[in-house]
């Protein structure tokens, strides 16, 4: 079975901050159908990885390389609309690009956002923002989506279907995934592979070898206690916070 081209590669990238690392040695691939799960506790460095693959900032040594036919889809972590500009979901996604009319349709139908085009930008609730935000990543034609706590601050419910929709799309578009997520359930539910980062990367593997990790057990012990009681835990690595 051949092997599916790369898209982004990562080799040793190093980042430091006050001379501390932020990242170190980081290296991995986002191929062609994959659905990479990035994980690791506050301050890990997933947020400085991600601007760095999006070229927002710049790595201290190491190397990316990006496909030629590279394009990126992104949804950022936070996103407030300004309570005080009067704007249209259909004039939000056409801001600053232009984008066919029967796309624009096409893809609204396809996050179920058609109803909202109309709506106040201000005025969407979480889960109704969210798909807008996915919306508009969407409307690059993306063959990598990236996608920065994409539920974060959604109930339950807005999660489950959140996470169903982006699931829908990676297998519709054939799209490869990069998510920055803390809901471990849904790591072991969804991913084809599993990143976990702790300014190195700790771990990185199949969702069912990175449970029996000891590294990945001690990062997420208090979890991992809830979601998977019947597997035994060897806590044999350390972490200085």
């Amino acid at each position: 079975m051949p092997t599916a081209p790369a898209l982004i590669s990562v080799e040793h990238i190093n980042l430091k901050h006050q001379n501390q690392y932020t990242l170190e040695k980081v290296s991995f691939e986002l191929k062609q159908g994959d659905f990479i799960t990035l994980i690791g506790p506050n301050g890990a460095g997933k947020s400085s990885l991600i601007k760095i693959l999006l070229g927002l900032i710049k790595a201290d040594s190491g190397s990316i390389w990006r496909a030629n036919n590279l394009r990126i889809g992104y949804t950022p972590q936070h996103f407030s609309p300004n309570p005080f500009i009067p704007i249209s979901v259909f004039d939000f996604l056409n801001l600053n690009q232009k984008v066919g009319v029967h796309f624009l349709e096409q893809t609204s139908a396809l996050t179920g956002i058609e109803g909202l085009l109309n709506a106040q930008l201000k005025n969407l609730s979480g889960g109704e923002l969210q798909r807008v935000l996915l919306t508009r990543a969407l409307l690059h034609r993306p063959n990598v989506l990236i996608l920065d706590e994409p539920a974060q601050n959604l109930d339950v419910n807005g999660q489950m279907q959140l996470y169903q929709l982006i699931q829908y799309i990676h297998k519709q578009q054939n799209c490869a995934v990069l998510m920055v997520s803390h809901d471990l359930h849904r790591v072991m539910r969804e991913s084809t592979k599993v990143l976990c980062l702790y300014h190195h990367i700790c771990c990185m593997g199949k969702p069912e070898s990175i449970l029996k990790d000891a590294q990945f057990n001690d990062l997420f012990a208090a979890q991992m206690d809830d979601l998977m009681a019947t597997y035994k835990h060897h806590h044999n690595h350390y972490h200085k916070n």
